[in-house]
């Protein structure tokens, strides 16, 4: 699959309602900006940053190829940079949303453009991306690679734009951006040796590198900025990849590796339920025996920062795979499919199992802005840790969710007891959901008229 296919479409009054629901939901916003316009003041020395410490990179996609590129550096936390990296830590630290925005709020993005496919549109001369190790491109692609966050002197043009850009359900929120006169590494950076090895091969196709890194027992996250600063890949394919494009691609090409581990492999002996909840999205996942097949079903309550309009019903999107996976991208679910069949296939790979699996996910309206798809790779993820509980206990708390369900009979079984703590009916679930449809040959116990 092309990183092309992973363009995604958003209207311009989608971002701007989301912002305006995110400002509404959260007063602390604006706190966490005039923090940090005060921390701004104090670090600037002239037109630089002298002393910023960059953890991260961003890579935009508006106006591809000539895309905007960026440090994303901690203005008045440096010693706490490596804090700010988006990853599973944030999940395991149980950071909320507000705690999301204020690091994002408290990250300067210290940009510049480039061509994806050099570091100067200016000049047929320029070096392409692969040869790039000078200037802004350079030290962008230093960061992404090292190990560690990197101490720069980054010079700007201007003060920095203190708008909230509120994110979608790939990509994580942007705070503040200024414009980059250039930036000088202040320190040598430490490369790991895979990533060395795999930057020094130019034959390498980008998805083996990927899948190479990821068995060095490199995390998608790290894998989604080397690939982004244009770092993988055989040397005249190498370009820099926005970053909402490169996140869906490294879970992709990792997902597929996964299931071509466990295509072989026995399925599971019975059906299983896990459920999770976090950050106002609920999940329950269904495994049961047989050869590998993926669904996504996603139900968004009204109000909610994806189903705005408090009057409208719970919003269904869905998209599956069968046994050899899907050739062409997700539209409905986008980039939380690739990240929840991920967090299924590593829990699969690692027992040496595959199974047909049903994912369900609401979004509540107390997800009140997007923060990324982070979220529902580590909700799936850690959803098969925790206590057993009983998926018909009445009195099972929201709070409880985390842990698995046990095991039913049937697949058929499975849903009836998930079918009260769903926001909608099994008829109207059926109906959208292949696997729903086709693995329950009689669902008359488990109708409702109603729906």
């Amino acid at each position: 699959m092309r990183l092309d296919d992973y363009i995604e479409s958003l209207e311009p009054d989608e971002e701007a309602e989301r912002r305006r629901l995110a400002r509404e939901k959260s007063y602390a916003i604006t706190d966490h900006l005039e923090e940090f316009e005060r921390n701004f003041e104090r670090a600037l020395s002239g037109d630089s940053l002298v002393g910023s410490t960059a953890p991260s990179i961003f890579v935009g996609r508006s106006s591809y190829p000539d895309i905007p590129i960026g440090v994303l550096s901690p203005v008045g936390d440096e010693d706490d940079a490596e804090s700010y990296v988006t990853d599973g830590e944030w999940y395991r630290q149980g950071y909320g949303i507000d705690d999301v925005l204020q690091r994002r709020t408290g990250l300067l993005n210290s940009n510049k453009r480039a061509d994806v496919d050099s570091p100067s549109v200016a000049s047929r001369l320029a070096p392409s991306v692969h040869d790039a190790w000078d200037g802004f491109v350079g030290v962008q692609r230093e960061v992404a690679i090292a190990d560690r966050p990197v101490d720069l002197e980054i010079g700007l043009n201007d003060e920095p734009d203190l708008g909230l850009e509120p994110g979608t359900d790939v990509a994580t929120p942007r705070g503040p951006r200024a414009s980059a006169s250039g930036a000088e590494l202040r320190e040598n950076p430490h490369v790991p040796r895979p990533v060395k090895k795999t930057l020094e091969d130019d034959d390498w196709l980008a998805q083996g590198a990927m899948t190479y890194l990821y068995r060095r027992g490199f995390d998608v996250y790290e894998i989604n900025s080397i690939l982004s600063a244009g770092a993988l890949g055989e040397a005249d394919q190498r370009r820099l990849v926005p970053t909402r494009w490169s996140i869906t691609a490294v879970d992709d090409t990792v997902g597929q590796f996964l299931r071509g581990r466990i295509r072989n492999a026995p399925s599971i002996d019975e059906v299983q339920v896990r459920a999770n909840e976090y950050m106002g999205n609920r999940y329950w996942i269904v495994l049961a025996p047989g050869s590998w097949e993926f669904e996504l079903v996603e139900m968004k309550a009204p109000g909610s920062i994806w189903n705005p309009n408090p009057n409208d019903e719970i919003w269904l999107q869905s998209a599956s795979e069968g046994y050899e996976g899907r050739s062409s991208y997700v539209e409905e679910t986008a980039g939380a499919y690739y990240a929840a069949r991920l967090g299924v296939l590593e829990h699969l790979e690692s027992i040496g199992r595959q199974a047909k699996c049903l994912v369900l996910r609401e979004v509540s309206d107390d997800y009140w802005a997007p923060v990324g798809v982070w979220q529902v790779r580590e909700s799936v993820r850690n959803a098969f840790e925790g206590v057993p509980v009983e998926a018909s206990d009445p009195d099972l708390e929201r709070a409880e969710l985390t842990g698995e369900y046990g095991e039913a009979e049937t697949f058929h079984a499975a849903l009836d007891g998930l079918a009260p703590q769903l926001p909608i009916s099994a008829a109207r679930l059926r109906r959208k959901s292949e696997l729903a449809a086709g693995l329950q040959s009689n669902l008359s116990a488990f109708s409702n008229p109603d729906g």
